[in-house]
C-alpha cells in the first residue's frame, strides 16, 4: 500500500444505522400510501415493497426518494424526511474513530445516498470530513469505477493514494479495487467474507503505519 493520503467511508450501514432509512422507506412512506389510497397499512407495505423490487438497487431510480414521491403521488418528500431525522443514529466506535484519523488523513464521504438525505445523516459527523460525494446526486450514476476515478481527479489523487471503506462488497469493495483504490468490506454480520472488517476500529490496524 503506498501513501495513503485520503480515506473515504460510505455512509449508510458504515457510519450511519439503517434506522432513518427504515423509517423513511418502510414506515413512513407506507404509511403515506395507505392513507392516500385509503388501505390498510399492512397491504400499502406490501405495494411499496413490490415495487422498490420491480426497480432494483442497480437503478439510479431505486435511492432516489423524489422518484418515489412522485411514483406513489406522495407530495413533496421534506415533510417526511424531517419527521424522521431524529432515528438517525451512528454505530458505537464512529466518532472515536474519526477523531483518531483526522489529522493524520484528510476524510471524505463517498455514497450512494442523494445529498438531500446526506445531510440528515451525517449532521453531528459532518465536521470531520473535507468533502461528501453522492454518485447519485453528483454524478447521476451508481458507485461505477467512473465515480471513484473522477473523486481521484477532482482531489489530486492517484487511485491507490485513496483508502475507501463500506459495507457493500459490489458497490464498496470491488468496484474500487479495480481501478486501483485500497478498498476494505465492511462486514458488521460477520457472515460473508473472512477478510473483511468486522467493525470501523479494525480499519487502523490495516493502514501503513
Amino acid at each position: 500500500m503506498s501513501q495513503i493520503k485520503v480515506i473515504s467511508f460510505d455512509a449508510e450501514g458504515t457510519l450511519v444505522t439503517p434506522d432513518f432509512s427504515e423509517a423513511i422507506w418502510h414506515e413512513a412512506i407506507p404509511a403515506l400510501y395507505a392513507q392516500r389510497n385509503c388501505i390498510e397499512l399492512a397491504r400499502a407495505k406490501k405495494i411499496v415493497r413490490g415495487e422498490y423490487d420491480k426497480v432494483g438497487d442497480q437503478r439510479l431510480e431505486w435511492y432516489d426518494i423524489r422518484y418515489w414521491f412522485r411514483r406513489f403521488d406522495l407530495g413533496a418528500p421534506e415533510p417526511v424526511i424531517q419527521s424522521c431525522r431524529s432515528r438517525a443514529s451512528y454505530y458505537p466506535e464512529v466518532t472515536e474513530v474519526l477523531s483518531s484519523l483526522n489529522g493524520k488523513y484528510e476524510l471524505i464521504v463517498a455514497s450512494a445516498t442523494p445529498s438531500d438525505l446526506l445531510g440528515y445523516l451525517l449532521r453531528e459527523v459532518e465536521h470531520h470530513f473535507s468533502r461528501i460525494f453522492s454518485s447519485i446526486s453528483h454524478y447521476r450514476q451508481l458507485k461505477s469505477a467512473d465515480f471513484y476515478l473522477g473523486i481521484c481527479r477532482e482531489m489530486d489523487l492517484q487511485p491507490d493514494e485513496l483508502v475507501h471503506v463500506g459495507d457493500n462488497w459490489q458497490f464498496d469493495f470491488l468496484i474500487p479495487r479495480q481501478v486501483g483504490v485500497n478498498a476494505f468490506h465492511l462486514d458488521r454480520l460477520g457472515s460473508d467474507h473472512q477478510e473483511s472488517l468486522a467493525d470501523l476500529t479494525q480499519l487502523r490496524f490495516r493502514l501503513p503505519g
